[in-house]
């Protein structure tokens, strides 16, 4: 299954160019995945692609990976340690909810974009974008199936 048959190449697009405002007012980075299942427990899953995809190696240890399996209902958001050590009580089940909201009313491109925005808002403040700033991750969305 095509990752085009959750989010259409426009929505991608949309959503590559989200991740790209946000990071442009902060030296964190935000990787969005997406996959059709999830076997298991999300978090296990979603720690798995974090790994995977190298997310740890940041210079400042400051990314931010959303993850959604789309045909399972299942989504998860994990910051690395150094995010982790900064946000606030709750942050991670506040950008969750919003994400969850637009998904559960079939509004995926505006739900990853939204939530995207507030975790942009969120770094900006912990990790404020400097002239050595780097983008170390893609902007694109990610995708297996």
């Amino acid at each position: 299954m095509p990752l085009e048959d959750f989010i259409p190449l426009e929505g991608q697009r949309r959503i590559a160019q989200a991740i790209t405002e946000a990071e442009r007012r902060t030296s964190g980075e935000i990787c969005v995945h997406a996959t059709p299942h999830c076997s298991g427990e999300t978090l296990p899953q979603a720690e798995a692609v974090f790994n995977a995809k190298g997310l740890f190696r940041t210079r400042r240890r400051n990314a931010v990976l959303i993850y959604i399996a789309y045909r399972d209902r299942k989504v998860a958001i994990l910051g690395d340690e150094g995010i982790n050590r900064q946000v606030p009580e709750g942050f991670w089940d506040e950008a969750l909810q919003l994400l969850t909201y637009h998904l559960k009313r079939h509004s995926p491109v505006e739900g990853i974009c939204a939530a995207v925005a507030l975790i942009g808002d969120q770094l900006k403040d912990l990790f404020p974008a400097d002239r050595e700033d780097i983008n170390e991750l893609s902007n694109e969305v990610s995708y297996e199936d």
